[in-house]
C-alpha cells in the first residue's frame, strides 16, 4: 500500500477510534460477565486486593488468593465467603521469590484450573531517599513490584493465549507516571510494570490475540496503611483515594475492557501536561500540588503487617 493511503487509512481510523472513546464517556459500554472466570490477586491478604477478591467473590467469580501473609489470607477467605463465594482457594506466595510463584502457580493449575484474569497486586514501598535505602530492600521493592509480574504471566499466559481468552491486570501508581522524592524504589517499579504491561499488550494485539486483554490502573495514595503518614497538599484536588472506590472503579474498567485507569480523573489532564511543559514547569505545578515532599512524612505499615 502506497504512502498516501497508508496515510488516508490513519486519518479515518484515527477519527474513528476518537470518536469511539468519546461515545464511550457518555454511553459506557456493555459489562462484560465475569461469574465462572478464575481471578488470581496477588497481595489479596490486606487493602485493595481483600477488597478486589470480595467483590470478585460476589460476582460469582472463583477467587485465588495469594498473600505471603497466612492470617491475612484467612480474613479475606471468610469476607470472601461471607459475600456469597462458591469457590475461594488461598495460597502463601512469596512474590518476591520466582521458585516459589512458580511453584504455587503449577499448584493452582493443578487444583483449581487455568486462571482466566490474573490481577497483580501486591507491592511494597521503601519510602526512602534514593542513597538511604537498603541493597536488599531496592531489590525487594524490584522483585515485587515488578518481577512478579514477569514470572505470574510466564506462568498463566499461556493459557489465555491457547484459549485467546483472558484479562491481565496491573495494579500500578501515579508514581509509575512522575519519578517522586523519596519514591526512587516504588515509582522505578511502577513505571517497569507499565512498561511491561503495555509491552505484553502489544505482543497480544500483534498476535491478533484479541480476547486477551490488559487493563492497567494508576491510582493516587490509598487509604489502605501502605503510605501510612502521608499527606495530600490540596485533599479537594488530589485526595486520598478510598480503597472500595478504586475497587469498583478497577472491577467496572476490567468488565469494560478499559485499557487505562487513571485515580482521580485530573490525573489524566496532570499526565498530558508532562508530555509538552518543560521541565521546570512540571516542576513547578508538583510543587505547588505538594508532591515533591508529599514522602517527606511517610511512616508506612507497622512491621507486624
Amino acid at each position: 500500500m502506497n504512502f498516501f493511503l497508508e496515510t488516508l487509512k490513519l486519518i479515518v481510523l484515527l477519527i474513528y477510534y476518537l470518536l469511539e472513546s468519546l461515545v464511550f464517556l457518555v454511553v459506557p459500554g456493555r459489562k462484560k460477565n465475569v461469574s465462572g472466570e478464575i481471578v488470581l490477586i496477588t497481595g489479596a491478604g490486606s487493602g485493595l486486593g481483600r477488597l478486589l477478591a470480595v467483590k470478585f467473590a460476589s460476582l460469582g467469580a472463583t477467587v485465588v488468593l495469594w498473600d505471603i501473609n497466612q492470617e491475612g489470607l484467612n480474613c479475606t477467605v471468610r469476607q470472601a465467603r461471607e459475600s456469597g463465594a462458591g469457590r475461594v482457594h488461598s495460597y502463601v506466595c512469596d512474590c518476591s521469590k520466582r521458585q516459589d510463584i512458580y511453584r504455587v502457580a503449577d499448584q493452582v493449575k493443578k487444583e483449581v484450573g487455568d486462571v482466566s484474569i490474573l490481577i497483580n497486586n501486591a507491592g511494597i514501598v521503601i519510602g526512602k531517599r534514593f542513597l538511604d535505602s537498603p541493597d536488599p530492600l531496592l531489590e525487594k521493592t524490584m522483585e515485587v513490584n515488578t518481577m512478579a509480574h514477569f514470572w505470574t504471566y510466564k506462568a498463566f499466559l499461556p493459557a489465555m493465549i491457547a484459549a485467546n481468552h483472558g484479562h491481565l491486570v496491573s495494579i500500578a501508581s501515579c508514581a509509575g507516571l512522575s519519578g517522586g522524592n523519596q519514591a526512587s524504589d516504588y515509582c522505578a517499579s511502577k513505571f517497569a510494570a507499565i512498561g511491561f504491561a503495555e509491552s505484553i499488550d502489544m505482543e497480544m494485539r500483534v498476535l491478533r490475540k484479541t480476547g486477551v486483554k490488559t487493563t492497567i490502573v494508576c491510582p493516587f495514595f490509598m487509604n489502605t496503611g501502605m503510605f501510612d503518614g502521608v499527606k495530600s497538599k490540596w485533599p479537594h484536588v488530589l485526595p486520598f483515594l478510598d480503597p472500595a472506590y478504586v475497587a469498583d472503579r478497577v472491577i467496572s474498567a476490567v468488565r469494560q475492557n478499559q485499557e487505562t485507569l487513571f485515580l482521580p480523573r485530573i490525573v489524566y489532564f496532570l499526565y498530558s501536561l508532562k508530555g509538552f511543559l518543560p521541565v521546570k514547569a512540571a516542576v513547578l505545578i508538583l510543587d505547588y500540588l505538594g508532591c515533591l515532599d508529599v514522602m517527606s512524612t511517610f511512616k508506612g505499615r507497622p512491621k507486624k503487617e
